[in-house]
């Protein structure tokens, strides 16, 4: 049996990981990228989006679709910054919670002595293996998978698998929150916050105020849209000074300027607070 018979095809609510991947493929061809994952046109073609044309849907939806790619590129920016600072700061250890099609462990350049753990359910972890294999794709740190479910005892398991939370930790939830109801973010920063020592870091994207009224509504079923169910608290920072975090908030727009990305449109009440959220473990 070849590789490409033995792939798990994308499926249910992970499949989306396969799209963010087409958007980053798509990033990373411009002049311009804002950055580069030579791995994500891979996923793409192996989840059967590369080439892909437009989805039917009138002008409304083609300005929303372009909405959400502008909004993964520039998300993908800002967490990679976060890192960045992470490992300049001195932490070696690195989690991405539902990671997905992630290739962070293979495109950025990781200081010696780095440990990264992709957490995620099986199905796409043994997805991502398999393009991974076909590709040769070597990992620029000590990579290690966990195949859990974030509604199990995942710190169990990332223990298991050698996460130390007695050193600092670099967390990052990428698009993940936005698909959980409300008790299940509670939960999962609780245990974020149990894992972390001081000085770890973390990095979360939520969903702005008013984005699932806007982009929800009309969603295509099975599609993203169309399974987010939770927006920002109305004060994010505080939220987190709740579970022990110094957090800072940035709207979309903010860092898009700031990336050389302006955007063109003005801007709606709800987007303050901002949903790219960056915090440290005092």
């Amino acid at each position: 049996m070849t590789d490409e018979q033995e792939r798990v095809q994308p499926s249910g609510v992970w499949a989306t990981a396969v799209g963010v991947a087409r958007v980053r493929a798509l990033e990373s061809e411009r002049a311009d990228a804002l950055f580069r994952d030579p791995l994500a046109r891979a996923f793409a073609i192996a989840g059967g989006l590369w080439p892909s044309s437009p989805a039917p849907g009138d002008e409304a939806a083609r300005r929303r679709r372009q909405a959400v790619s502008f909004s993964i590129v520039i998300r993908t920016k800002f967490l990679d910054d976060l890192l960045r600072q992470a490992s300049a700061s001195g932490v070696r250890q690195v989690v991405l919670l539902g990671a997905g099609m992630d290739s962070r462990a293979f495109r950025m350049d990781w200081p010696e002595g780095t440990r990264l753990f992709e957490v995620d359910t099986a199905a796409p972890l043994d997805f991502k293996e398999s393009v991974l294999r076909q590709e040769g794709a070597a990992a620029r740190c000590e990579r290690t998978t966990v195949a859990v479910d974030l509604r199990e005892d995942w710190p169990g398991a990332l223990a298991a698998a050698g996460h130390d939370p007695a050193v600092p930790t670099a967390w990052i939830a990428e698009g993940l929150l936005i698909y959980l109801p409300a008790d299940a973010v509670e939960l999962l920063t609780a245990r974020i916050g149990a894992q972390s020592a001081t000085g770890s870091r973390m990095g979360l994207t939520l969903g702005s105020r008013g984005v699932i009224e806007r982009f929800g509504a009309d969603a295509a079923p099975g599609s993203a849209a169309s399974m987010w169910v939770s927006e920002m608290p109305d004060d994010p920072v505080g939220w987190l000074a709740g579970h022990g975090w110094e957090a800072d908030s940035r709207t979309l727009r903010e860092c898009a300027a700031a990336y050389g990305r302006p955007l063109n449109t003005p801007p709606r009440r709800e987007e303050r607070p901002g949903g790219l959220i960056s915090a440290v473990r005092r």
